[in-house]
């Protein structure tokens, strides 16, 4: 398994290769400081398992090279390590494809559990930036354009749940459940509870330790 690492501070670099093999023995890091040198190294290792990347790098801008990343290489996860988690810099990274959000502030554990669960097929956002959030899979349910309440109604609407049952474990009302649907729906960009379960599984949320793909 390899892991590509994308920041240039050499002691970010270092922790992270004295780190994450403790998740497989088998596992290479390998190391990149700029844009140039990440897409380099993607090219040679088409089997890169996961990308690590700094969201500040010699020659990229901001959100640039996430982007570019996931539209060059559309499979592969992407998980941003950064000194920066305000929810708007948290909140972009995801929109803009990133599989997980981990502060540098981290704990080794914490780092390690979040890139086992992207591993796994999951999404994993920073403790700092989830506090107070409703979340979904691990992915916060405002990221997504979802209230707290919408997000307790799209939990049961994935269990196959019908109106009726949402309405009476959630005690509201049936037109209150529509219009929260309704706003599930339109968030997604999509048009059915079908199609809501296939694009949550799409960006990797897990439901209830099950991943959604399964259900699908």
């Amino acid at each position: 398994m390899k892991i590509l690492v994308v920041d240039d501070h050499p002691l970010i670099q270092q922790a992270l290769a004295d780190a994450l093999p403790q998740i497989d023995g088998g596992l290479e890091v390998m190391a990149a400081i700029d844009r140039d040198e990440a897409l380099a190294a993607l090219s040679r290792h088409p089997d890169c398992a996961l990308v690590l990347l700094d969201l500040t790098l010699p020659g990229a801008h901001g959100l640039d090279l996430l982007v570019e990343m996931r539209r060059t290489f559309p499979r592969l996860p992407i998980v941003v390590l950064s000194a920066t988690h305000d929810r708007a810099t948290v909140g972009a990274a995801l929109t803009a494809g990133a599989q997980g959000y981990i502060a540098k502030t981290s704990t080794p554990a914490e780092l390690l559990g979040a890139v086992r669960t992207v591993l796994a097929g999951g999404s994993s956002v920073t403790r700092d930036f989830a506090r107070d959030t409703p979340m979904i899979g691990g992915i916060p349910g405002d990221v997504l354009g979802l209230t707290q309440r919408q997000a307790d109604v799209l939990r049961l609407l994935v269990q196959g749940k019908p109106n009726k049952t949402i309405c009476r474990d959630l005690q509201l009302s049936e037109g209150t459940v529509k219009v929260h649907v309704s706003a599930i729906l339109k968030a997604l960009n999509v048009r059915s509870r079908a199609q809501a379960i296939a694009e949550l599984a799409r960006r990797g949320v897990v439901l209830d330790d099950v991943a959604l793909s399964e259900r699908t």
